[in-house]
């Protein structure tokens, strides 16, 4: 299995600079990782860097709190694809989650969806803030608003990835949807323990050192 083609490079820190941007983006393309994944105001930059190879632009929308307006959200996103973003990370609307007020945040999800059309929308749940019974049913509706992955997290709330969740969502989404498994994943041990259990993309911001040890172990 080729961990790389797995792995969405990341860099969201707000402090991020353009020179870092960029040496992403050069990272992603020495070790052919799957995508970069950046904030939108960066997408150009890594459009231009990366040009016309492999490596795809996934861009964050709403984030880290996912409690703007829909229409924020959909104009962040629709700007994001047009400067040449091929992929986009939503972030969930926890308070209206924890409201029950699952037809706005069903609403919230399904026209970002149709904003964007054929380009992949991935849901991030920020699951440390959520009980199993809630991480069900944002799996659920999901499904419904015809997402395209549920992700576990942002990276800047309590906590990150945890197999724990990552199988209640398997066993939710079943075939319905992708997983990406994101926050905490720093080693390839870790990262082989999730695409095993089922997860279709990895976020981490350690996909350098995790290629380096596993170059180092097939070196020995």
């Amino acid at each position: 299995m080729e961990l790389n083609k797995f792995i969405d490079h990341t860099l969201l820190s707000p402090s991020a600079t353009e020179a870092q941007i960029l040496n992403l983006c050069d990272e992603a393309l020495k070790h052919h990782f799957y995508s970069v994944c950046i904030n939108s105001c960066y997408v150009s930059i890594a459009k231009e860097a990366l040009g016309r190879s492999n490596v795809k632009i996934c861009t964050v929308v709403g984030f880290p709190l996912g409690a703007m307006s829909t229409e924020a959200k959909i104009f962040e996103a629709k700007k994001a694809i047009e400067q040449g973003a091929s992929e986009i990370d939503m972030v969930i609307n926890i308070g209206r989650l924890k409201s029950k007020n699952h037809v706005a945040l069903l609403k919230d999800i399904s026209k970002v969806k149709s904003a964007i059309g054929l380009i992949p929308l991935k849901v991030i749940l920020e699951i440390s803030e959520l009980s199993k019974n809630e991480i069900v049913k944002a799996c659920e509706i999901c499904i419904d608003a015809k997402a395209d992955f549920v992700k576990t997290s942002t990276g800047f709330s309590k906590s990150g990835a945890t197999l724990t969740a990552v199988k209640i969502m398997r066993k939710t989404v079943r075939d319905n949807l992708k997983i990406k498994a994101s926050g905490g994943i720093s080693d390839a041990e870790t990262a082989m323990k999730y695409l095993d259990i089922g997860v279709d993309r990895i976020g981490t911001s350690s996909g350098v050192s995790i290629m380096d040890e596993l170059i180092s172990k097939v070196a020995s």
